[in-house]
């Protein structure tokens, strides 16, 4: 292995993180760019102290999910009601950043997908707004839409379960 110096972190994005960990009240944000990763946390307060650092489990994740309410997965991926653990699935979507979800354009406008619909490689499935810019999430690849596992305007988290595509 070679020494290739000092290392290069970007204060810039470091800001980024740190401007959207207040804007979202989340207490940590990780993201990895090929070899890079960045993480930028904060203290959390003494009862949320019970916070683990496993992602799957993640008591904070769970929390914040309405697709627990409604049955279908919790943020962190856990079974669903039918008992499958959709975090294995091979047609899962999951989320590239930190941000809020819209399944909708706008409030007028009917979901970018639908259950039992039927998609393009490269069809938009849902936006997740980070930092006032809209960010598409597209379908890897074509299929059909099974489960839609985040709500309308739900926060999401790094390498949250989104959509799985059969």
């Amino acid at each position: 292995m070679t020494d290739t110096g000092p290392m290069q972190v970007d204060t810039r994005l470091v800001r980024e993180l740190a401007e959207l960990l207040d804007a979202t009240n989340l207490t940590e944000i990780e993201v990895q760019d090929g070899e890079r990763r960045v993480r930028v946390a904060r203290k959390a307060a003494a009862a949320a102290a019970v916070y683990t650092s496993a992602p799957a489990t993640s008591a904070a994740a769970t929390i914040v999910s309405p697709a627990t309410a409604a049955g279908e997965v919790s943020a962190a991926g856990a079974p669903a009601a039918g008992g499958d653990d959709v975090r294995k699935h091979p047609g899962l979507v999951r989320s590239p950043i930190v941000g809020t979800a819209y399944l909708t354009p706008d409030p007028a406008s009917p979901a970018y997908v639908t259950v039992g619909q039927a998609v393009k490689a490269g069809a938009t499935l849902l936006i997740i707004e980070a930092m006032k810019v809209m960010n598409p999430i597209t379908a890897p690849k074509a299929g059909t839409v099974t489960r839609i596992l985040v709500t309308n305007e739900q926060p999401v988290e790094y390498d949250e379960p989104l959509v799985v595509i059969e």
